[in-house]
């Protein structure tokens, strides 16, 4: 089904879907230990690898969970007032909803992503009182981290294959239930196929269709690393044609901004907002923010 907001995103420079793949293989890359600041992730990423008996090839894509990331980069937060915290973390609040433990809020973070809480992470970090941010730039920690995991294959192998990275987070999705991972970041790799330009079957040409390929890799990667497993890194093979070396487009392109986004506020929040009082607002808590099963 064509996106309507696709229309407004630019236009390709050509066409980059290459065609049809074959097989593609998912790779849980196991025996990660935990985490701690100022590691050096590529080399414990590459050590894991090894020393379960894979090597990395060409046209390889990683997929990273970046909850590790922001550890070894020392993104914490003490977990004293987590609403502040979400406060501090976002640009703008799109909705926001009271629930049984207290209001949540669907807020742009600094990152530009629009999810739950910007993202701010509460489990699997650490001591108790301890809250896990999300870079402010993820592309730059997904090109970053590809650049230390090169430099260590380098350094061990002589050479190092041309790779792709995922930098990969949970959000749930409008009009869906459940979760699922998305790209938060990424660095060598394409992340759309974009059909616009090409022609369907039947000679029609496509106008709106772009896949965005670095999601769907984000989300296949979560089948093997899962969420309670202490897998956070996968291997994908088979998906080399996406691969490219050097390449400056990361997940931030997947991000809706401007006449692009046709969901910048909830419906709730916008007849506040014409009103007067803007999401997130203290007036908006003085006002009364409506709870969950009013707005179902």
């Amino acid at each position: 089904m064509p996106d309507p907001a696709a229309t407004t995103e630019e236009a390709p420079e050509e066409a980059s879907w290459s065609g049809p793949v074959g097989e593609v293989r998912i790779i849980p890359v196991q025996g990660i230990p935990e985490i701690v600041r100022d590691c050096d992730l590529g080399a414990v990423i590459g050590g894991a690898i090894a020393a379960g008996g894979e090597a990395l090839r060409d046209g390889d894509i990683l997929a990273v969970t970046s909850k590790i990331a922001s550890k070894a980069l020392g993104l914490t937060a003490v977990r004293t007032d987590k609403r502040a915290v979400v406060r501090e973390q976002s640009v703008r609040v799109v909705a926001e909803r009271m629930t049984s433990t207290g209001a949540t809020r669907i807020v742009e973070g600094r990152h530009g992503v629009v999810m739950a809480g910007a993202g701010i992470d509460a489990s699997n970090t650490g001591p108790a009182e301890t809250l896990l941010l999300l870079p402010d730039d993820p592309d730059e920690v997904a090109r970053e981290l590809l650049e230390s995991l090169t430099a260590y294959l380098r350094l061990t192998l002589g050479q190092a294959p041309d790779l792709g990275l995922v930098l990969t987070d949970t959000a749930g999705r409008p009009w869906r239930g459940g979760q699922t991972d998305f790209a938060l970041g990424a660095a060598g790799l394409r992340v759309l196929a974009d059909y616009r330009g090409c022609s369907d079957v039947d000679g029609r040409p496509l106008e709106v269709t772009a896949i965005a390929v670095a999601d769907e890799i984000a989300a296949a990667a979560d089948l093997v690393k899962g969420k309670l497993a202490q897998v956070p890194v996968a291997i994908l093979r088979g998906l080399g044609h996406l691969v490219e070396p050097g390449t400056a487009t990361g997940a931030r392109r997947l991000v809706r901004t401007g006449p692009g986004d046709f969901f910048a506020m909830g419906h709730v929040e916008a007849a506040r907002a014409a009103l007067g009082v803007d999401p997130g607002s203290p007036l908006a808590e003085a006002a009364g923010v409506s709870g969950v099963e009013m707005a179902a």
